[in-house]
């Protein structure tokens, strides 16, 4: 007599084959979407990332550096690293001022203040340049003043560094107030006690430990600063040799016909986008084993 355990007909016995089946179904709806993901990324950034490239060497080498030599290519770099090198240090004195404010106090209209940073996040670049035209320029609030005294702000530099520190100003304090909150008040109120002044708590114990997330939001103000193209292109007037920025440059050139000139500027602005990609990836890196320890 066979025993009942053993029985292929009892009806007890939980069956093997969908056990088997379900891993098998989860693992084809991994690779579909794995599979649409790539597919998707392909069309939007790969190929055409590809493509930028491809086209930048289409002449050869030679031809491709040749353009970067012209001197309006010249004067947009040029530019673009002056606008980044106005824009960057605004942005981390106003942002390290912002998320000590916001993170170690707590006061009236904090809140509105929190929402207020996003507000380049929200607007249109092309509504930022429109903005500072209103403001600044000949027909703006301040235009016969700024005109009696020979001041001249739009389709100029100044009003071109205006609107790149507002398209980046919220990077630096976005990344700051969330370290500030986690690592507490602890070690900066020991060292007052200790008897250091607030210059010397803020460069020897607060310093130290928001640097990942400061060097991370100065890294991703640099690249909007130097990729921004909307709000620029409103207050500068697009002159060539005189306010024009790389990624304007790129546009002029492209309208031009000059495709290969065009393409060998957006290899410039793709391989700052992948060098940040890069650096991005280590800082988080670092992040994590710091939190780790």
């Amino acid at each position: 007599m066979i025993p009942l355990h053993h029985s292929p007909e009892n009806p007890s016995q939980p069956s093997s084959a969908p056990t088997r089946s379900k891993p098998q179904q989860r693992d084809w709806i991994s690779f579909l979407l794995i599979g649409l993901a790539l597919l998707f990324l392909s069309l939007l950034i790969y190929l055409p990332a590809l493509n930028v490239f491809v086209q930048a060497f289409s002449k050869g080498a030679g031809y491709f550096f040749a353009s970067l030599q012209k001197p309006a290519a010249l004067h947009a770099m040029r530019m673009t690293l002056s606008l980044a090198a106005v824009a960057v240090p605004l942005n981390v004195i106003f942002g390290l001022c912002t998320a000590m404010a916001l993170a170690r106090k707590r006061f009236l209209g904090r809140t509105f203040l929190l929402s207020l940073i996003d507000l380049p996040f929200s607007i249109s670049p092309v509504v930022v340049g429109l903005m500072i035209v209103l403001l600044y320029g000949r027909q703006g609030w301040f235009g016969d003043v700024l005109a009696a005294n020979n001041i001249k702000i739009v389709f100029a530099f100044p009003a071109m560094a205006l609107a790149t520190a507002f398209v980046s100003m919220p990077f630096v304090a976005r990344e700051v107030i969330p370290v500030l909150e986690e690592i507490g008040t602890d070690q900066e109120e020991a060292a007052e006690t200790l008897g250091a002044n607030s210059w010397q708590v803020f460069f020897r114990v607060t310093l130290p430990s928001i640097r990942w997330g400061l060097l991370y939001g100065i890294l991703l103000t640099n690249a909007r600063s130097m990729g921004e193209f909307g709000a620029v292109s409103v207050v500068s007037g697009n002159i060539i040799g005189k306010t024009q920025s790389l990624p304007l440059y790129v546009e002029q050139e492209y309208k031009e016909y000059n495709t290969e000139a065009a393409f060998a500027a957006s290899v410039l602005l793709a391989l700052l986008a992948v060098a940040t990609l890069i650096i991005k990836e280590i800082l988080e890196r670092k992040t994590r084993v710091k939190d780790q320890e």
